[in-house]
């Protein structure tokens, strides 16, 4: 199956969406991603048809917006891409300076889109004061309009209509999620900038995450979390307590690229832990999930994949947003002003 995925970002679960989605309930409430990234696993989770509605949050709100502005106004996003993309090839990295420079001033998220699709290996990377400083790939020009507007119009097929975009803090997303959802989060990445991670503007405390995780368990919420992983004989981050009672998947992720560069073969392993409950009802025990090339979900490419059609789900009714347990000038701080109008 070719999952639509318009946004290239490092660390994306795009290719291990389909594993991780064993791990969840065959159907259900809601999907809730506190650190949404690329949101892989919403769209893959979409594609599969497993949950009702869907509640995507990044506290980079300009990377929250362009994943809002892709699901509710899917035309004004592509135009803008064609309109940015086809302005490059005077001096195409000229041009990606002055479109980093804007976004910096402005952040607006559909600059935001072009200079995920050109930076140097879809790796965002931000300066002390939150600017984007990430160079361009000089090797590429970023993916071309025709396959972006693809991808864009798939995510809105399976989005639109039954999803909410927030710009909040973790904690604040995870006091208002209930028992009838299952959360899955993949926090800043530890392994190289322990509680600072350069693709944020700020990390996260392992001691708070644990103790949010704790608070998560006393009110039987289900969720999913990647956190720490190995390669080879190397282990990166720190691992989740015993005292979580969780239950530890290892997931395949196949060969590294640094290794693939020294002529080595050692393997990624990424670690996914479950929480008492979901383990419980997906009966899931610890185990390690080895990777199989059809499982994984690619970015539409119709150059590379011909004849490749995009899968799309059915659009639902528009829906309430719900309602966000946090102090009134957080919530007018942290919400979008993203159109809702509806787009052919």
């Amino acid at each position: 199956m070719r999952v639509p995925h318009p946004i290239q970002y490092q660390g994306s679960k795009r290719n291990l969406a389909s594993a991780i989605l064993c791990y969840v309930p065959g159907r259900f409430s809601r999907l809730v991603e506190p650190f949404a990234g690329s949101d892989a696993i919403s769209i893959a989770c979409a594609a599969k048809g497993k949950a009702n509605s869907y509640w995507i949050n990044d506290l980079n709100r300009p990377l929250a917006e362009l994943l809002g502005l892709i699901i509710n106004c899917p035309s004004e996003v592509a135009n803008s891409y064609q309109k940015i993309w086809n302005q490059q090839h005077g001096d195409s990295i000229e041009h990606y300076y002055r479109v980093r420079e804007n976004f910096n001033r402005t952040r607006d998220p559909r600059l935001f889109l072009y200079l995920l699709a050109r930076c140097v290996k879809g790796s965002v990377r931000y300066n002390s004061d939150g600017l984007l400083n990430q160079s361009p790939d000089k090797r590429r020009h970023g993916t071309k309009p025709e396959t972006m507007r693809e991808n864009i119009f798939g995510v809105s097929m399976l989005l639109k209509g039954k999803t909410l975009i927030s710009s909040l803090e973790y904690k604040d997303v995870l006091l208002n999620v209930n028992e009838d959802d299952v959360v899955y989060m993949d926090p800043p990445y530890q392994g190289v900038c322990g509680d600072k991670d350069s693709r944020y503007f700020t990390g996260i405390s392992y001691d708070e995450y644990v103790s949010a995780l704790a608070e998560l368990n006393e009110r039987q919420i289900r969720y999913v979390v990647s956190y720490d992983g190995r390669t080879g004989n190397k282990t990166f981050g720190k691992l989740l307590p015993d005292s979580l009672l969780l239950t530890l998947i290892e997931l395949e992720a196949g060969r590294s690229s640094q290794a693939t560069l020294l002529g080595r073969d050692d393997i990624t392993v990424e670690s996914l832990y479950l929480s008492p409950r979901l383990a419980l009802e997906v009966e899931a025990s610890p185990c390690f999930h080895r990777k199989f090339e059809d499982e994984q979900l690619v970015l539409i490419d119709p150059e590379r994949h011909s004849g490749a059609k995009l899968f799309y789900g059915a659009a639902a009714e528009p829906g309430g947003e719900g309602k966000i347990k946090t102090s009134k000038a957080e919530y007018q701080k942290s919400k979008l002003s993203i159109p809702q109008r509806a787009d052919n």
